[in-house]
């Protein structure tokens, strides 16, 4: 009797087992752009932790079912990140529209200086403006001690401002995409390309990738002043250990 039900729920557990391992099915999809093809880039499921190439025509195929989150990144478009509904999983091509990285948005996200055409507008543009020493004057006040921080760095607070501007005609572009966008560059501002290639051991074309995965996680905004920064490293370290753990489809 204690072998009968010691079997029974054995069956019982291999069928938990499986329903959860077939509650997701390959997902078909196709990433477009109406400009040019996209025929490079990467796919990632954070809640399958599962990561796929983007191919030929724009193709890929990964395991998924509605409510889970699905991260596009690649060097020709900007990254995107979407949750899935019914519909989409139902489709037998799920399509992307993706947009073309832009040059001048990167420049405003990464450089801050932005071009003061005019007085129009308020005051904020002067503000904003940077100033040079001349023979005449200085704008730096090299008699007082330095406070060590980087002369001309990247003010975040602006950035994520000018930015949720420039966005703010796209009504389908929500304010959790922004934070997205805006902190994928300030963590790339803030830490040298070596940080992710060496220290992290990422590939070039995964770091992108590997901070919208950061990005996702809540607590990746709680470490976002200039005295947190190695509180931050310490967060990307660990979330670099799962990010490592996704199971990769390389077809």
């Amino acid at each position: 009797m204690k072998n009968k039900l010691g079997i029974f729920v054995v069956c019982l557990f291999c069928q938990f087992i499986t329903g959860q391992t077939n509650s997701r099915k390959p997902l078909h999809g196709q990433v477009i752009n109406s400009s040019i093809p996209i025929e490079t880039g990467n796919v990632m499921n954070i809640n399958a932790n599962k990561r796929t190439f983007i191919g030929p025509q724009g193709l890929f195929d990964i395991m998924a079912r509605p409510k889970d989150t699905l991260l596009f990144t690649g060097m020709s478009f900007q990254s995107k990140k979407i949750v899935l509904t019914e519909k989409d999983c139902a489709e037998v091509l799920f399509s992307v529209p993706l947009d073309l990285v832009n040059v001048e948005l990167k420049e405003v996200l990464v450089h801050k200086e932005l071009k003061v055409k005019s007085l129009q507008g308020g005051s904020q543009g002067i503000v904003d403006t940077q100033f040079e020493d001349d023979s005449q004057s200085t704008p730096e006040n090299k008699a007082m001690y330095s406070d060590q921080t980087i002369k001309y760095g990247t003010d975040f607070v602006r950035i994520f401002k000018d930015l949720k501007k420039l966005l703010s005609k796209d009504k389908e572009v929500q304010e959790e995409v922004i934070t997205d966008i805006a902190f994928v560059a300030y963590a790339k501002d803030n830490f040298t390309k070596d940080f992710y290639t060496k220290t992290l051991g990422l590939k070039e074309d995964e770091i992108d990738l590997f901070l919208m995965y950061c990005s996702n996680d809540s607590e990746s905004k709680r470490h976002l002043k200039e005295d947190q920064k190695f509180e931050l490293m310490d967060f990307m370290i660990n979330k670099n250990k799962d990010f490592k753990k996704a199971e990769v489809n390389k077809k």
